[in-house]
């Protein structure tokens, strides 16, 4: 282990504080450590691997809600793509396989599992005006569907009471977003369906019974649209009603509405609003509707929301109301909080709903209640402790899961957690498995310290990385065009989580300024090189790629172009990489470029040298691995001085998975003297191979990402990578794996 005097495990807390007779959560800060045990990470499971061969509903395949047999050894989930069920195999939750898939004629929101059977609700509607959809019931053992009921509406949530005598179904018949933008109401009503079901598992499709919502809401009562629906064992349903900003519960038995109320709103501050390419939370909102999705009981008089919100509001928390409608506990701008310190923070929905809190689940696992809430566009699942009635949730840990988390499913029995994310994109739509016991999380990798005014420190895209000239342990990192202004991140890797316990602004005549940094050094007198990457072919102008000498404050004192003989040849996947040997007269810098240019040969790619002092430049190529992958490519994203003459790249495709390519190659410009630019012949470098980081990549039991791009060794011989999270846009997880990989022997 590094460090052995300095490590500490550091996890995160909440400071809580009253308004308005509610408990709110402030912030989050590094402190530790919460009481364990802890989830841990075990598998992810594509779910492309339950496609049938052949199958072309869309070429996507998604995973939304996800259910369990009684024994908890078969996961059922909806595949709305490819309009299926699909089946895992979860008798061991560290290699789950996959078990079939049943296609039901319809997009199907919503499964649940009971008797050998899976009650599947599907949504078949033609048009938002005539709403349609049916119950299919999927025998688990020969896969085939054995009934179906007539909904008579779009369903979309379903869900079981106590001992499965009643399903109990959220029809929503959801508005047209594209009408009159979106405006309700847009008729027919939503309602809720109650449906008996016999000894045997199978649903009475004559004995269904509807419990209207409307007149209920005082936002558009007209137009209800029933959300999501959970039941507790007292046989009363909780269903929310997300644009109408209104709660609803039910008699399951007696089929009538007991008692309604309304979600209400919060005020929240210290959030960002602006969609600017900056994460600044600074901003304040007031009287935001919580508009909650997702909602679970925590006991037979307590239930916690998620409030995503869809209409008008969306106040980004959760919150745990009793059954007499009083707010107990609402988390304010807490998991706006914790996802910027985790840099899980989506910029682009600044604007909007931020981390969005969409799905929410509770199991009780030995003696501790647990809270699980997933946040749609940060890919977070958030961890919480409930410790009674009127208190605030103790939060516990936070966990990776893939881009999009929408189902959630506690299995207490089993000390596991399930979460389908259903985005399908470069990473494929997965469902992962998490199993209680760990003594230590392993996530997160790396989070923020907070700034001099109590915000968590923003973080995101790291894209290049260099270690202290001095002190070890110590690193810089640099952010990339995912944000409007570039910073410069120090990091503390002598604590685990790896802490940024700064950022520097980098700035150009006393402002802000953006570069498309994709690495940094740092020099001897403590300022930095970096290494900005061009793309001549940018919509908006053609930008340069340049090298840019920085002082320790991070101001701009020179961008230096690459000569135009080199410079003319330039594709979008340019300077990649940065690093320096020597000081003063002769220091000499050295870049790397990500793929070939118009110049280059085939499978050549430039490594440049550059002297301050003479103002010279040279060119030599580094052989670059073929792809594995039809359409695929390989190319650098790193360069690192190790010494003498010796160097360390990374090089990398542009592919997720295991089969992809992630290594650290060396290689020595002893002897070679690099070539003009513009010269007919360039020397060749040798290239050796040094580690590869697949097998670090799938230690953490996801998906192996696909931009390892940072790497490092501080002045004790320790080398450290950093994975880059594209600033959680484009449908990334916003997963950031910081690798410790210790004394690497053959660097040199």
């Amino acid at each position: 282990m590094l460090y052995p005097q300095k490590l500490t495990r550091s996890v995160l807390v909440l400071t809580m504080f009253s308004v308005g007779g509610c408990v709110m959560a402030q912030s989050a800060s590094p402190a530790g450590p919460a009481r364990g045990p802890y989830f841990n990470r075990v598998a992810t499971f594509e779910a492309q691997r339950n496609v049938p061969a052949g199958r072309n509903v869309s070429k996507k395949s998604v995973a939304e809600i996800v259910a369990a047999s009684q024994d908890g050894r078969m996961l059922a989930y909806t595949d709305g793509e490819q309009q299926g069920i699909g089946l895992i195999d979860i008798t061991d939750p560290a290699s789950p396989k996959p078990a079939g898939f049943i296609a039901v004629e319809g997009e199907p929101t919503s499964v649940v599992v009971s008797r050998g059977r899976a009650l599947a609700v599907v949504n078949s509607s033609k048009q938002f005006f005539q709403p349609e959809g049916h119950l299919a019931v999927i025998d688990l053992k020969t896969k085939n569907i054995v009934m179906k009921c007539n909904l008579q509406g779009q369903p979309d949530a379903i869900t079981l009471d106590k001992n499965a005598r009643h399903a109990v179904i959220a029809m929503e018949n959801e508005r047209d977003e594209k009408l009159n933008k979106g405006a309700m109401p847009q008729l027919p009503a939503g309602t809720v369906l109650i449906v008996p079901i016999n000894s045997k598992g199978m649903p009475d499709c004559t004995g269904v019974h509807p419990v209207s919502m409307v007149g209920l809401a005082a936002v558009e009562p007209t137009d209800p649209e029933p959300e999501f629906v959970k039941v507790n064992d007292k046989g009363v349903a909780v269903v929310t009603l997300q644009e109408n900003n209104h709660i609803v519960l039910v008699d399951v038995k007696k089929r009538a509405v007991i008692r309604h109320f309304s979600a209400g709103a919060v005020d929240l501050k210290d959030i960002d609003r602006k969609r600017d390419g900056i994460i600044h939370p600074v901003d304040s909102a007031t009287a935001v509707l919580r508009e909650p999705d997702a909602v679970a009981w925590l006991d037979d008089h307590r239930f916690v929301t998620a409030n995503e919100g869809d209409y008008k509001g969306g106040s980004r928390g959760f919150s745990i109301f009793n059954v007499n409608g009083k707010v107990e506990f609402d988390s304010g701008n807490a998991l706006d909080h914790l996802a910027i310190r985790l840099g899980h923070y989506p910029e682009s929905r600044s604007g909007a709903k931020g981390n969005e809190p969409e799905g929410v689940d509770v199991g009780v696992y030995g003696k501790d209640r647990l809270i699980f809430v997933s946040s749609e566009r940060s890919s977070l699942i958030s961890v919480w402790r409930d410790v009674g009635p009127g208190q605030a949730p103790v939060y516990v840990q936070a966990l990776p899961a893939g881009s999009g988390p929408e189902g959630l499913l506690a299995l207490p029995k089993r000390n596991l957690l399930v979460v389908a994310s259903e985005n399908d994109g470069a990473a494929r739509s997965s469902v992962s498995i998490y199993q209680r016991g760990a003594a230590v999380p392993a996530y997160p990798t790396l989070v923020s310290a907070s700034n001099a005014a109590g915000a968590p420190i923003a973080w995101g895209a790291v894209s290049g990385m260099s270690a202290d000239t001095q002190q070890a342990g110590r690193l810089w990192a640099v952010t990339d065009s995912a944000y409007a202004t570039t910073r410069i991140l120090q990091i503390d890797a002598t604590q685990t989580p790896a802490l940024v316990t700064n950022a520097i602004a980098v700035t150009k005549g006393g402002k802000t300024v953006g570069y498309d940094a994709e690495g940094i050094a740092q020099r001897a007198d403590g300022g930095f090189w970096m290494a900005s990457e061009g793309d001549p072919d940018k919509k908006e102008g053609a930008l340069k790629d340049l090298l840019v000498r920085l002082n320790a404050q991070g101001e701009v004192q020179e961008e230096i172009a690459l000569p135009d003989v080199i410079a003319r040849h330039a594709v979008r996947f340019g300077l990649e990489g940065v690093t320096t040997t020597g000081s003063g007269a002769s220091e000499k810098v050295w870049l790397a470029v990500q793929r070939e240019w118009k110049d280059d040969p085939k499978g050549m790619v430039k490594i440049l040298s550059y002297s301050p002092a003479t103002q010279v430049w040279g060119v030599l190529h580094y052989p670059l691995t073929s792809s594995k992958v039809q359409g695929g490519w390989v190319g650098l994203s790193e360069i690192t001085s190790v010494g003498g003459d010796n160097f360390v790249v990374i090089e990398r495709d542009n592919q997720f998975g295991d089969a992809s390519i992630k290594t650290l190659q060396a290689f020595s410009v002893a002897g070679l003297v690099p070539a003009a630019p513009g010269a007919a012949s360039v020397p060749v470098l040798k290239k050796r191979l040094v580690r590869d980081l697949v097998p670090d990549l799938q230690a953490p039991r996801g998906m192996v990402l696909d931009k390892v791009e940072s790497f490092a060794v501080d002045v004790s011989g320790q080398a450290f990578a950093i994975t880059d999270n594209d600033g959680v846009e484009g449908g990334a997880s916003g997963e950031t794996q910081f690798l410790r990989l210790g004394r690497l022997a053959n660097l040199r």
